[in-house]
């Protein structure tokens, strides 16, 4: 396992909480990160790698691997290791270097963008991969933008370099000119591509060689002769060159403007070969943000409050086939939870005890005695919590932001087998809950419609009504082609407007009315003709 000396560091991040705290200390431990990337980026091969170092695992999995390398712990559904990419958002939480992590894999095909926006309200930092030979891809940029209309900060991970590549003088202009998006190198590549023999640290000096060197070699700076033994004369000079514009051309990092999501640290690598993944965890640690303060409708909540609340963010089904269960991933907001505490659950009033909270490690998962402001923890449920439930000690809050965005694929379901429609309902109910469809009932009883954002997600849902619940299906056209979410300000005008095109509307799982509409035409023309109505394509969920 080769990689470089951990970067200089600096000390965690200071909470407002008095020191002999118990929940601000152990806030402060907390770090909770994605990783986005454009697919093939590398993504999914950096997060075994981050758990490695983060001696989490034994033995890293690939993504393009054979046999048990194959066997990655975030891609761990079997349509996911089938085709080599991750469909849902896997959890995973361990520990490096006394500091908690729970990192969150999103999907990064956009089919399952609607997955990725959820699990981005759930964390306080990400890390943008990007490849080194093609840069900014549109998926990237398009997360990237995600994560800036909540602050996010960013920490960038260069990924390839030993592979054929862009300049890395090119790759941060990119960056800035594209993302408007401020940079600091803090390493810098020594070569690419077959030419890559390493980094150098800007900040400590100290060189790492590829493959050799774990803890790196200390250097004076550039100009050390040393550095002449280390690598190729040709490299060295090329390198010096580069070393000269990057010391008066790039910026220096401050730590401020990266917590305030408008600068980047930069770090080059190559997650295939174990090469500075180490750097990414260090910096984590370094300059990251300890679990952040939350927006809840009346106020907002610091992580280091003594009450605890928390909000969920994702549902998944299945996780283990042979006990058909369903648990609820809850981001806890603020305090301490504990096992056997009861909560309640703002939506509906009711309370519940939480027996059995999970930590997870992808499909795996352990019993969760305690856990902080920052921590991802599963929550065992029969439907009764739902994407966007918040969970208090009795506080009626509303967290804002876990957004549903209107499906641009529609389809009926065609099942063969008239006789079992009554559990394709309710298997698609629970699909719908988990946030894998959206289903829409239209009010005059036909057959339900569901939406996705992309075609793969049909592929999805096909494989798992088959695989999880014995139901082989196949899809029709729908009679809309969009559906639109519709609000008005006077109740009446809403209720004059659903009586009128009682054909054309539906109740999505919430029960908020939609309007489906054959085509765009269809849509603008209802739209000109009906000002009092508001038809939106968001719908921000807050309960």
């Amino acid at each position: 396992m080769n990689d470089e000396s951990p970067t200089a560091v600096a000390a965690p991040q200071e909470t407002r909480a008095r020191p002999g705290d118990e929940i601000a200390r152990e806030v402060a431990r907390r770090r909770t990160f994605a990783i986005i990337s454009h697919p093939d980026a590398g993504k999914t091969t950096l997060t075994e790698k981050l758990l490695l170092f983060g001696g989490a695992i034994q033995l890293a999995g690939q993504v393009r691997a054979k046999g048990d390398r194959r066997r990655t712990r975030s891609d761990w559904m079997a349509i996911e290791r089938a085709r080599g990419i991750s469909v849902v958002t896997s959890v995973m939480t361990f520990e490096y270097r006394d500091t908690v992590f729970n990192l969150l894999d999103t999907p990064g095909h956009e089919d399952f963008s609607d997955h990725t926006y959820r699990t981005l309200t759930a964390v306080d930092a990400a890390i943008m991969v990007i490849d080194a030979a093609r840069g900014i891809e549109a998926r990237t940029r398009k997360l990237f933008e995600i994560c800036r209309l909540r602050d996010i900060p960013i920490i960038t991970f260069i990924n390839k370099m030993d592979r054929e590549s862009q300049e890395p003088l090119e790759l941060l202009d990119e960056i800035e000119k594209t993302l408007a998006l401020d940079t600091a190198p803090m390493v810098w590549p020594i070569g690419r591509g077959r030419d890559f023999r390493g980094t150098y640290d800007l900040l400590s000096k100290r060189i790492t060689r590829l493959d050799e060197d774990p803890d790196g070699i200390e250097t004076s700076g550039p100009a050390d002769p040393i550095i002449d033994t280390l690598v190729d004369s040709d490299t060295a000079a090329r390198w010096r060159e580069e070393m000269d514009l990057v010391e008066g051309a790039c910026g220096q990092f401050d730590l401020e403007a990266f917590q305030h999501g408008t600068l980047t640290p930069v770090y080059f690598g190559s997650a295939l070969k174990n090469f500075g993944v180490r750097n990414l965890l260090d910096a984590l640690v370094a300059y990251a943000p300890p679990p952040r303060a939350q927006k809840a409708s009346t106020r907002t909540v610091e992580a280091t409050e003594p009450t605890m609340t928390g909000v969920v963010f994702k549902i998944q089904a299945n996780m283990d086939p042979n006990h058909r269960d369903r648990i609820a991933f809850m981001r806890v907001c603020s305090g301490k939870l504990s096992r056997n505490m009861r909560v309640k659950i703002v939506r509906t009033g009711k309370t519940m005890a939480i027996t059995s909270p999970q930590f997870f490690f992808a499909q795996d998962r352990s019993i969760a005695e305690e856990a902080y402001a920052g921590d991802v923890v599963g929550i065992p449920n029969r439907g009764t919590l739902r994407i966007g439930d918040a969970l208090t000690e009795g506080e009626d809050l509303k967290f804002l932001g876990i957004p549903s965005f209107a499906p641009e694929i529609l389809r009926r379901i065609r099942l063969e087998d008239a006789i079992r429609a009554k559990k394709l309902r309710e298997a698609l109910q629970e699909m719908a809950e988990e946030g894998v469809v959206q289903l829409f009932l239209p009010v005059d009883g036909s057959q339900p419609i569901v939406g996705v954002i992309g075609a793969l997600q049909l592929d999805v849902l096909s494989d798992r009504l088959a695989n999880e619940y014995g139901l082989p299906v196949g899809f029709d056209p729908a009679p809309c082609d969009t559906v639109r979410w519709i609000s008005a300000e006077n109740r009446a005008d809403l209720d004059k407007f659903i009586e009128r095109n009682k054909l054309q509307i539906a109740r999505d799982l919430d029960e908020d009315p939609v309007f489906m509409a054959q085509s765009s035409f269809t849509l603008n023309w209802v739209e000109e003709r009906s000002p009092e109505v508001k038809f939106s394509d968001l719908k921000v969920t807050s309960v």
